[in-house]
């Protein structure tokens, strides 16, 4: 396998399967206008060519008209209720949720009534039966729902799952993932904050970013865990309700060990490695956005680093929802992608508490 194909052109949206400029953007109803949305989703919205951002949606309708007049475009700003109402239905194509994690079903379910696509955040509920819920609810009205996993469409991590998948590493034999940040300190001071809020959340450190390291490793291997295991720990009086940091143990099959690590309270770092019989690939750093992705190659006594060319995360996550909303090619990762994602986590939690390993293998 030469190298050089698959980093020749390390940023190539190889996932395209439409000419953008054949079709008519996909018009979003953007539901939950906190810091993300604003500081990260609208403004790639309003940067893509398939897709804008036509209905805001918000607590209260004067709250989404402030943002609107922010933004790019005209929009409708309406509130929570109008939006179940069916108000402005009209006047988008799909739905992207970005409210606490137990809020995403209500929506998902009235995006079904109205027959609208749906872009959800992860994860992707508050626990696995209402995930289920959410799944049963998008098959039953024959919409498409893609989970938001950004790093599924992140170049780098598309390039080293192509090189581990072309046998350059050999067979994978173990995966190790990290994610950490200071979420008091870097991201909301606020400890009442809904993501502290154990019925908001479902979890701590493990649901907001130890699923990233997680959902990664089953990209990159393209398998699913058979067992899991974990620990989790609080030291700070804010996250009484919910693990501050998680430490979990996984296996995959084939004899694949994983093991990974997050934490709210310690310094921002980020990585996953790949290590294979004949070689390993790392990522580094490998999950935060404003961040330059480097590559990290090895392969019997050969090696290389290749830094990458820096996207926007989310305009890719944007830009490829719309290429499938468009085209014919499948919407991955899917509703039932991300509930193995929250079987898994549960079982993680569930592991921790009984000091024991749990089989996910469903």
């Amino acid at each position: 396998m030469d190298l050089d194909d698959i980093l020749g052109d390390s940023c190539a949206r190889d996932w395209q399967t439409i000419d953008p400029t054949a079709v008519s953007p996909v018009r979003f109803a953007v539901i939950g206008l906190g810091w993300f949305t604003r500081g990260r989703a609208l403004p790639a919205l309003e940067a893509s060519d398939v897709c804008e951002p036509t209905v805001l949606v918000s607590s209260t309708a004067e709250k989404a008209k402030t943002v609107s007049a922010e933004t790019a475009g005209e929009q409708t700003g309406i509130d929570y209720d109008a939006f179940h109402d069916g108000s402005a239905a009209a006047e988008y194509d799909a739905v992207y949720i970005c409210t606490p994690n137990a809020l995403h079903l209500p929506y998902v379910e009235t995006a079904a009534e109205l027959g609208k696509h749906v872009l959800c955040e992860k994860p992707m509920e508050r626990d696995s039966d209402r995930a289920r819920q959410l799944v049963e609810t998008c098959e039953a009205a024959g919409i498409e729902c893609m989970i938001a996993y950004r790093m599924q469409t992140e170049p780098a991590v598309r390039r080293a799952r192509e090189i581990v998948a072309e046998g350059y590493v050999g067979e994978p034999m173990a995966v190790n993932g990290d994610m950490s940040q200071r979420l008091l300190d870097r991201v909301n001071p606020d400890p009442d904050q809904w993501r502290l809020d154990e019925e908001l959340a479902g979890g701590g450190a493990l649901f907001d970013i130890g699923i990233y390291p997680l959902n990664t490793a089953r990209f990159l291997l393209d398998a699913d865990p058979v067992e899991v295991t974990g620990k989790v720990s609080s030291s700070h009086d804010a996250f009484d309700e919910v693990d501050e940091t998680v430490s979990f143990s996984v296996e995959f099959p084939d004899g694949v060990f994983g093991s990974c690590y997050a934490s709210h309270n310690a310094r921002q770092s980020s990585g996953i490695t790949l290590t294979g019989t004949e070689g390993q690939v790392r990522i580094e750093p490998a999950f935060f956005q404003d961040q330059t992705r480097k590559l990290h190659i090895s392969r019997g006594d050969g090696w290389a680093s290749v830094r990458l060319t820096k996207v926007d995360q989310m305009l890719e996550e944007f830009d490829y929802f719309a290429d499938r909303i468009s085209g014919d090619a499948p919407m991955e990762p899917d509703a039932a992608h991300g509930l193995v994602d929250m079987h898994v986590m549960e079982a993680i939690y569930e592991g921790a508490e009984g000091r024991a390993w749990v089989d996910v293998s469903r």
